[in-house]
């Protein structure tokens, strides 16, 4: 996407999450997902690390990781979402959380900072994904790990255009999903060797769900016209539950996967 695209699209996600900011503190599908546990089983993290969590949103990874590590930067392209995350971390007792409004395509820290570096449920909002990347492995030290989680389109183009369409229907910040290939396809270029990875289906309540980027009744009824329309294979692939001509239910492919950068660890091995 050339830049001065991307610039307009970040003043998009800047808007959207800055006026529903304190929805995706609360968002259930964003504070109670079953990969928060995940995390730290996946992780075992020390209490020595220095975590960075891009794009933070409501604060759910940093708080479920604060309690683990030394020190966790926090950062988010919008300010107001930065300070509801910091309202809900400080009112769960997590003090060793530090925010930083930042670009994840563009972040303001040295090389080789951190020894974790994740982003959960956001990738699908940037404009340069592969520029993205590159400030991931650019940032965490050789031997260290990245997690990332994120919803991801087949490998089907018709049905991955599909789904991205009612994404950016839905919610005028979405950028675009990828699929699990294309994500692969960027980590191995950028020195981020893949170790354990999930895929599961995520269900949602439809109406709760397009009502939460919403602008208005008509967006969201256009949203749910479109799904209605579309061919039953498409139909079939979100597993959508209708009911009198009214959309109840749909799900979507999430993807999480625990990295780790090559190059020598602490000890001098490599890894």
């Amino acid at each position: 996407m050339p830049q001065e695209k991307a610039n307009e699209q970040k003043q998009v996600v800047k808007e959207q999450f800055g006026k529903n900011a304190e929805h995706y503190v609360h968002s259930q599908s964003h504070a109670q997902g079953d990969d928060l546990a995940l995390l730290i089983e996946w992780l075992i993290p020390q209490t020595e690390w220095t975590v960075l969590d891009i794009a933070t949103g409501g604060g759910h990874v940093a708080r479920t990781l604060a309690p683990h590590v030394n020190l966790v930067v926090a950062t988010d392209l919008t300010r107001p979402m930065l300070e509801a995350a910091s309202r809900a971390n400080q009112q769960a007792g997590a003090a060793n959380i530090l925010y930083v409004q930042a670009d994840a395509e563009q972040l303001p820290f040295l090389d080789e900072s951190f020894d974790l570096v994740t982003c959960r449920i956001a990738a699908h909002h940037f404009p340069q994904p592969e520029q993205f990347i590159r400030e991931v492995s650019r940032v965490v030290k050789p031997g260290g790990r990245f997690v990332f989680i994120d919803n991801v389109v087949p490998e089907d183009p018709e049905l991955a255009d599909f789904i991205n369409r009612i994404e950016k229907m839905r919610d005028r910040s979405h950028v675009r999903c990828l699929s699990v290939k294309q994500w692969q396809e960027l980590f191995a270029a950028n020195s981020l060797h893949v170790a354990v990875q999930r895929e599961r289906k995520k269900r949602f309540d439809f109406p709760q769900w397009v009502k939460r980027t919403s602008e208005g009744k008509d967006q969201e009824a256009a949203v749910e016209t479109f799904i209605l329309q579309a061919e039953g294979h498409m139909q079939a692939y979100l597993e959508v539950k209708i009911e009198n001509q009214r959309v109840l239910t749909h799900q979507l492919d999430e993807w999480m996967v625990l990295c780790q950068k090559k190059g020598n660890d602490e000890h001098g091995k490599d890894v």
